[in-house]
């Protein structure tokens, strides 16, 4: 173990903070980087389930031939900033190339080690922080409107099948009464769920923080560096000295892994939630409204709807569209449903064109470090990757096979 480094985190999110807390506790020094500050980006607004068995991909076979009727549909989760096509066209093309059945199989083996056990991976991370309060074991349920729709959706159970993932199929009285009736749920035992992500993010920086962690606001914009290796941050004009740096910022890391010589076919996915603040009811577990394509999650004080899929880059505003889309949909599967108020959120994941993040050190600079790229899984998988990423920032060879994750995969 290389004890005693002083390691730039650049990013404050899930992933970020999680590998500063493994740092901290491997004795590092940690300056932990965000340019608005911890918990403000997808840590705060995802749907806040740990979903172990989230490993099949959006792009499944057939995405390629349903798309286009999809984007014109008013009731399908996939929406485009068509001023943004032009742009997005050359990744949007290698994304859609993935979209058959060898290629998704090898993402859900890719990420099942960083994702699979997750529950414990929070529980580890959160211990004796104060923020293990707001993780809830819980079962998660896929709904579907009719047994038909759920063996239409065959493919990804297959892939979930092969990984040993285990299910149980429901239909009648055995379905969440707060459910309009004729529906066919699976139930996932062995999840888990936040009740709050922006809140446990935070705590787990301020943690961090307590334990001498520096927290920075400020946006970095170059890794200093003599003789190939790392020797600094620069942030708002200023270099901070450091031994190794972590990028760790999500949607927003592009810029920077090309300065270090990677290009890594990244885009933002923008996804939506709506806040419904003391709801009449609530599902007993996190649950997929799988004919909207999102999750519905019981939080403190709110339900908390999350999803769609929108491509429209990292500027442009709010559509309202999605938005309306997530409570008619909620309205149609839970009947009566009232809520005192809506809370909107719109905000980027990070998604790479074969859906499987990078993970690894960056070749030919030493002391340099990626994690992004997670898709919809970044609090699902932030725990294991920060703990992947201490490791390997201290010397300590992964118990698990990083070449799927290579961030050198694109060159």
């Amino acid at each position: 173990m290389d004890k005693g480094k002083t390691v730039a985190v650049i990013g404050a999110g899930i992933v970020g903070v999680a590998t500063a807390l493994w740092l901290l506790r491997d004795g590092h020094r940690v300056i932990l980087v965000d340019r608005t500050g911890p918990a403000a980006g997808a840590s705060h607004g995802n749907a806040g389930l740990l979903a172990s068995s989230s490993v099949v991909p959006v792009t499944v076979p057939g995405l390629f031939a349903h798309a286009p009727a999809m984007l014109f549909d008013p009731m399908k989760p996939l929406f485009l900033k068509w001023g943004y096509l032009p742009r997005l066209a050359p990744w949007l093309m290698r994304y859609l190339s993935h979209a058959n059945a060898p290629a998704a199989r090898a993402r859900a083996r890719a990420l099942y080690p960083i994702i699979g056990d997750s529950l414990a991976d929070h529980q580890a991370l959160a211990a004796g922080t104060g923020a293990e309060r707001w993780i809830v074991p819980s079962d998660y349920v896929f709904l579907y409107d009719s047994r038909r729709d759920y063996q239409a959706d065959g493919f990804g159970w297959g892939i979930r099948k092969s990984l040993g993932i285990e299910w149980q199929v429901l239909e009648g009285a055995a379905i969440d009464p707060c459910f309009a009736p004729g529906k066919c749920a699976v139930r996932l035992p062995g999840h888990g769920h936040i009740t709050d992500p922006g809140a446990y993010v935070a705590a787990l920086a301020a943690h961090a923080e307590r334990q001498g962690a520096r927290i920075v606001i400020g946006e970095a914009t170059d890794i200093a560096r003599a003789g190939g290796r790392v020797t600094g941050l620069r942030v708002a004009g200023e270099t901070i000295p450091c031994d190794a740096v972590v990028i760790a910022t999500g949607a927003w890391s592009g810029p920077l892994a090309r300065k270090l010589g990677l290009k890594i076919p990244l885009e933002t996915e923008r996804g939506y939630h709506l806040e419904l603040w003391t709801p009449s009811v609530m599902p007993r577990a996190p649950t997929m409204i799988a004919a909207g394509k999102f999750l519905a999650t019981p939080m403190d004080g709110r339900l908390r709807l999350a999803g769609i899929v929108e491509f429209g880059g990292l500027d442009a505003p709010p559509s309202r569209a999605p938005f309306r889309l997530l409570e008619r949909h909620v309205r149609k599967v839970i009947p009566g449903l009232t809520w005192d108020r809506t809370v909107e959120w719109m905000g980027h994941r990070p998604c790479i064109a074969d859906s499987t993040p990078v993970i690894g050190p960056v070749p030919g600079v030493d002391g340099a470090f990626v994690g992004f790229g997670h898709d919809h899984v970044g609090l699902t998988g932030g725990p294991k990757t920060g703990r992947l990423l201490a490791q390997l920032v201290g010397g300590t060879r992964p118990n698990i096979d990083l070449a799927p994750y290579a961030p050198t995969r694109f060159q």
